[in-house]
């Protein structure tokens, strides 16, 4: 099943019922020469969720969401992408990863990117859906810039567009509205509406509150583990991180 965003473009595809864990990881852990950067850590994320995952800075949050992208191997326990393991190729198929730094190829423009990416992943009839989120993003203008040209917001623009831009069941951003202007935030904040709304689980790894308030579940990480895990209420939090942690301040 596809659904469609404003300019027609499919933004996730995606299948079973609501109830669909998509992403799941039992006794995850990763060290590095004794150092425990994420310590048995047991989440299950299902279709059509919006996750904060929150802690203060080195809890972990980022070794989660490389492990889970395939990136890094886990030293303990395991992690599955649609029931995948994480970096095979139907895992890459089922996974979008919006890192905390953009990466682009030296020798392509904008544009370019966003038709190899569409292309890599099978996306048919990509027109509209570029052109949707060249326009959406603020990049007109843009299409024919080389990454080494552009400033660090609209590097930021052009990441989430080629994490959008293709299907997928599961997406993981890690602090993604660094270096976006408050209307470009707002943007931002109605696409990953829609991504939920088609029906594609969402994990967001934030500091910032209003991304809180904006999911339906939060994920704590502290120390490498697991703090919490429930609606995101701001009196448990306070209760498990100084608001300087949250905000980071």
């Amino acid at each position: 099943m596809s659904s469609r965003g404003k300019g027609g473009g499919a933004i996730a595809a995606t299948s079973g019922g609501a109830t669909e864990a998509v992403l799941s990881a039992t006794g995850l852990g990763r060290s590095y020469d004794g150092y425990i950067a994420l310590g048995s850590f047991t989440v299950d994320i299902q279709a059509g969720e919006f996750v904060a995952l929150i802690g203060p800075n080195g809890a972990g949050k980022t070794t989660f969401l490389n492990l889970a992208a395939g990136l890094l191997d886990p030293t303990t326990g395991a992690v599955e992408v649609a029931g995948e393991t994480p970096g095979s190729l139907a895992a890459r198929q089922a996974l979008s990863f919006l890192p905390d730094t953009p990466v682009f190829y030296e020798d392509l423009s904008v544009v370019e990117h966003l038709e190899y990416v569409s292309a890599l992943h099978g996306a048919k009839d990509v027109g509209p859906r570029i052109e949707e989120l060249i326009d959406r993003l603020g990049l007109d203008g843009w299409e024919d810039a080389l990454g080494a040209e552009l400033s660090k917001g609209m590097r930021q623009k052009v990441s989430i567009a080629l994490a959008l831009v293709r299907p997928f069941k599961v997406l993981l951003a890690d602090e993604p509205l660094d270096g976006l202007d408050p209307p470009s935030r707002d943007v931002l904040f109605a696409m990953l509406a829609e991504t939920q709304a088609a029906g594609a689980a969402i994990v967001v790894s934030t500091h910032r509150p209003d991304v809180i308030a904006a999911a339906g579940r939060c994920v704590a990480i502290r120390d490498g583990r697991l703090a919490y895990d429930g609606k995101p209420d701001p009196a448990i939090l306070t209760e498990i991180f100084d608001r300087s942690e949250l905000e980071g301040a």
